[in-house]
């Protein structure tokens, strides 16, 4: 079990704990003590420096809304949030001149939108062009992106399960992967649930949580069985255990399509 809290400043008291509590009500476990990424930074700070001492990363001064108005240029670059390199080869003297305006950089990866390809479980062949992400916020947090990789390293993960939202992403990782000599995992990105309207789930569309649904008179078994039924794995009516869906479990099984979030009345 991994907690992803980098940014500290962004986790409200109590969330984690509640979060853990969810899991075990609907009856899952994990193997040895809770990883918290907040308390790993020195890892993070490790593998940021061996790929600063390769000449891999440059700092990058920029905004985020100057590398939006860079994307939105007539220069070939379609997505809003793909960097494109403005920093990559300023001078030293055009370093120091941004510095002392008190911008303190971030640092990216000298990608170059070198293209990585991977087989996702799901979804089959995936293909994706790196471009030069960030490894370390100018404020000092080490980025999700370089943290994940070193866990799973770290963790021993053979395999990473996550939402279909997030498949742009891996062609990075695998990336960051290859450049810090760490095993790369397998992938299997699964579809979303989604709203009523058909947008990602989010609680605009009702109540989601534990509690909430709880507050509506329905227990952890009654939203362990929507899932179950979700992913093809029970039938109508049916309360199947943990140990019944661990018997029936089977990737080729699941759905290619997300599935519409379509909750009860209050009762």
């Amino acid at each position: 079990m991994r907690v992803e809290d980098l940014d500290r400043s962004r986790v409200r008291p109590g969330v984690e704990e509640a979060q853990l509590a969810d899991l075990r009500a609907l009856g899952l476990d994990w193997d040895g003590p809770v990883v918290r990424q907040s308390e790993r930074m020195a890892l993070y700070e490790e593998a940021i420096a061996n790929l600063d001492y390769e000449g891999l990363l440059y700092p990058c001064y920029c905004t985020r809304a100057e590398i939006r108005a860079a994307a939105s240029a007539p220069h070939g670059i379609s997505e809003a949030d793909r960097y494109p390199g403005t920093c990559r080869e300023l001078t030293a003297a055009e370093r120091a001149e941004r510095e002392a305006a008190g911008r303190p950089p971030a640092l990216r990866v000298r990608a170059e939108g070198v293209r990585v390809a991977f087989e996702d479980r799901l979804l089959g062949r995936f293909e994706g062009e790196t471009d030069d992400f960030v490894v370390r916020r100018n404020d000092g947090t080490p980025a999700y992106q370089l943290a994940v990789v070193v866990d799973d390293a770290a963790q021993g993960i053979g395999e990473v399960v996550r939402g279909a939202d997030l498949v742009d992403s891996t062609p990075r990782q695998l990336l960051l992967a290859r450049l810090l000599g760490l095993p790369e995992p397998r992938y299997a990105h699964v579809p979303l649930v989604l709203g009523p309207d058909e947008r990602r789930l989010a609680k605009r569309h009702g109540a989601v949580t534990l509690a909430d649904r709880a507050a509506r008179g329905e227990g952890p078994g009654e939203v362990r069985a929507w899932m179950a039924r979700s992913l093809g794995l029970a039938e109508e009516g049916e309360s199947p255990t943990m140990q019944d869906l661990l018997a029936r479990f089977d990737p080729e099984r699941l759905p290619r399509g997300p599935t519409i979030w379509a909750p009860g009345p209050a009762v």
